[in-house]
């Protein structure tokens, strides 16, 4: 599949911020504010405020997606304060799987992100599989092997054309770039992005994956965005901090709808 048509996906992870009391309201201000023809919207809020959001997106038509932040690896059990997939029909389509800080506070393995990923394909959630190495393995040349292990440990128990079909999206993360003042390039995240492709196709995915959309997500910010965005092979972003802001939203989203009209999704 030619790069130009991957979906454009703008993914905006709210991390342990909003209430239901304001999440809502909140949703429904960035839904408007970011109409842009050929971008795919995404909103995970807290697991608090999943019905909030859903509500208040109502008013979008279904426009904008809601997400997950995470699920568990069983389908149900002892597991006090855990969600489990099937929890969430009704209230998310999609769900954010693997995230830097869940495989760093919680321990998550990539055993465990592999078997999430399962439970939301069951579970019909579109899953956002999030990769990406820390500052030291990358200062010792070793990203790239950090991610294909991640990718390989996480995609090689499923069928890849089950996964694709379930529309399986691939987030870059670079660690040292969240919430440090360091930033990664365009050029860093597309050879990245280059080795996710390797590796999906190593593990058997048609055409080195070029069907799967790979975000790039590591501070991003309105005035940032459009270094990654140029690069082809970029197909989007997972938004931390800045999606809590409207006018972030707003710019990086109307830099994305750039990279849709020029990839023929607009019309």
């Amino acid at each position: 599949m030619i790069p130009g048509m991957r979906d454009v996906i703008v993914a905006a992870n709210w991390k342990m911020h909003t209430t239901p009391a304001d999440a809502g309201e909140l949703a429904r201000t960035i839904a408007g504010r970011t109409r842009v023809p050929g971008v795919t919207r995404v909103i995970c809020p807290p697991f608090v405020c999943l019905a909030a959001v859903r509500g208040a997106l109502v008013e979008a038509n279904g426009e904008v997606g809601v997400g997950a932040q995470n699920i568990h690896h069983e389908a149900q059990g002892a597991y006090t304060g855990e969600v489990a997939a099937a929890m969430l029909v009704g209230l998310a389509t999609w769900v954010i799987i693997g995230h830097s800080e869940r495989r760093r506070d919680a321990g998550e393995t990539d055993e465990q992100i592999g078997r999430k990923l399962g439970r939301a394909v069951d579970a019909a959630l579109r899953p956002i599989l999030c990769v990406g190495e820390q500052l030291e393995e990358r200062e010792m040349g070793q990203a790239g092997l950090v991610v294909r292990r991640q990718l390989d440990g996480a995609l090689r128990r499923h069928e890849p054309a089950l996964l694709a079909a379930a529309g399986l999206v691939i987030a870059y993360e670079p660690v040292w770039a969240i919430g440090t003042g360091r930033t990664a390039s365009g050029a860093d995240a597309a050879a990245m992005a280059g080795i996710i492709r390797v590796t999906l196709g190593e593990i058997g995915f048609p055409e080195r994956g070029e069907a799967i959309p790979v975000l790039y997500g590591g501070s991003v910010t309105s005035s940032a965005i459009d270094e990654f965005m140029a690069e082809p092979s970029i197909d989007g972003a997972l938004v931390g901090g800045a999606s809590l802001k409207p006018d972030e939203m707003a710019g990086i989203v109307a830099r994305a709808g750039v990279t849709a009209a020029a990839r023929g999704l607009t019309g």
